[in-house]
């Protein structure tokens, strides 16, 4: 995967999704992935390891929600500044993408999850996920972000999905041009590394070695950086994991 190249963000915006499995599994199925069958996410209820170890596994992915400060932007800019300096290598077989649509974050975050999890997650033919999966191939992330934007006709749209995902939280959910200060972002596992895929940044972070077994377990250590640094307690920890067994 190629280093994301600056873009301009378009003016558009979505109503934000709530990080609730009772929102994103039915997401999930809409996009292709059968989320009584094949995969769906789980409330991870604290970062302790009694309750980590409550989680089902498989562990495919970890969605945070956070809130965002100043303080955690400049941090964040100053990260990508370093890796950057650093010269960190890419991983080819990242799935990432940029976010251009405002408050679109939730959804980007399901995308990471599942497009770095798409030869064990196989959508279902003819799905969105199968068909976006198919037609943004050797895009680079900004391409990618700007394909989700606006799809050339005829090409997978998940406006509506996402819009009818938003509409099913539990809380009332805010408009389109309201100022949300809460952010999703992806924790993956590609090749014995640990990656976090944030949208906003310039490209996925390296936060170390990782497998499918601790995958859970290490990016709660990451989570918790996040959750020192902050006097809030706005946040929320998503698990997409798998059921081979086909069970519910």
């Amino acid at each position: 995967m190629a280093a994301s190249e600056p873009e301009k963000k378009s003016g558009k915006k979505w109503v934000p999704l709530e990080s609730n499995p009772d929102v994103l599994n039915p997401f999930l199925t809409k996009l292709g992935i059968d989320s009584s069958q094949v995969a769906s996410f789980s409330d991870v209820f604290g970062l302790e390891e009694e309750l980590l170890a409550m989680v089902p596994q498989p562990v495919l992915a970890v969605i945070l929600c956070y809130p965002v400060t100043a303080a955690s932007d400049a941090l964040a800019k100053k990260e990508d500044e370093d890796q950057a300096s650093k010269g960190t290598p890419l991983d080819p077989a990242l799935f990432y993408m940029r976010q251009t649509i405002g408050n679109a974050c939730g959804t980007i975050a399901v995308l990471h999850a599942l497009g770095n999890n798409a030869s064990t997650l196989v959508p279902a033919e003819g799905s969105f996920m199968a068909r976006f999966l198919a037609a943004t191939q050797g895009m680079s992330p900004a391409e990618v972000g700007r394909f989700l934007e606006d799809p050339p006709e005829g090409a997978p749209n998940i406006e509506e999905a996402h819009q009818a995902a938003a509409a099913e939280g539990a809380t009332a959910a805010p408009s389109a041009e309201d100022d949300v200060d809460l952010h999703f972002v992806a924790f993956v596992h590609v090749n014995g590394q640990l990656w976090e895929l944030d949208g906003r940044r310039s490209g996925p972070v390296l936060r170390g070695p990782t497998s499918p077994a601790s995958l859970l377990a290490d990016a709660a250590g990451v989570v918790r950086q996040f959750v020192a640094r902050s006097d809030s307690v706005s946040f929320n920890v998503l698990a997409l994991t798998g059921n081979p067994a086909g069970e519910e």
